[in-house]
Parts: structure tokens; sequence; C-alpha cells
């Protein structure tokens, strides 16, 4: 279970109001807010489709957005895990953003975390693949 500020209140590691979304939209910090609604953040899973050749609208669910994002273009498994490691790395990504508006009040624009995804996953398929152009 992610540390969000909901889940963190549930262990009574927060208290009252502080478990509002770090962006300040009012809305209490849950997974599903901060990886899919948060309009930054929501926007970036846009930036990436269209980076990636794959439309589609987002599930509410988290579960539900990583199925549908890992079998979107329903290809071989190579392209089935390219997926999945394109979609943890956004989630890694988003969840770093998050403690950097929250711990150094540092706000990365989406098109520079669109960037970052492209940036790692090439390295990361450069270094397990050494085929890989």
């Amino acid at each position: 279970m992610l540390p969000t500020k909901i889940n963190l209140q549930r262990r009574d590691s927060l208290q009252g109001a502080a478990n509002t979304c770090v962006a300040g939209c009012g809305f209490a910090e849950t997974a599903s807010h901060l990886f899919m609604h948060r309009e930054i953040f929501s926007s970036l899973w846009q930036h990436i489709r269209s980076w990636i050749g794959v439309s589609g609208a987002d599930p509410q669910n988290i579960c539900d957005h990583f199925y549908q994002f890992k079998h979107s273009t329903g290809h071989s498994k190579a392209r089935r895990l390219f997926l999945q490691l394109v979609w943890l790395l956004c989630v890694w990504l988003v969840w770093t953003e998050r403690n950097n508006r929250l711990f150094n009040n540092i706000e990365t624009p989406v098109i520079q975390l669109l960037e970052k995804a492209k940036f790692h996953s090439f390295w990361w398929l450069k270094a397990h693949n050494t085929t890989f152009v």
C-alpha cells in the first residue's frame, strides 16, 4: 500500500485536513486521485499514449488502468512487456514528482515528465537488450 496521505491518515500518522492532495485541489490524496485524476498526471498518461501510439480512455481504477494499458495494443509479448515498463516508469515518475512537490516545493512541467519517461525507458531497454536500436 502506497503511503498516500489518505493511507497515512488511516494509520493515524496524519491528522484532519492534512490528507488533501499535494496540488492543493482540496481532494483527498488517494492513489487513484494522484495517479489518474490529478490534472497534470492524467495529462501525462495522454502524452504517453500519444507517444507510443495507443488511444483510449483511462479507467477509474488503477489496476484496470494497468491492465488496459498493458493490453491496449494486443501485440506480442515483447510489446506488452514494453508497455508494462512504460506504465511502471510513469507511476514512478508521478510518485517522485509528488514527493518533489510535497517535500522540495519543486514542480516539473508535464512535458519534462514525458521526456524523462522517454529517456528512462530508452536507457532501460538499451541496458537490457543489447540489440535494441
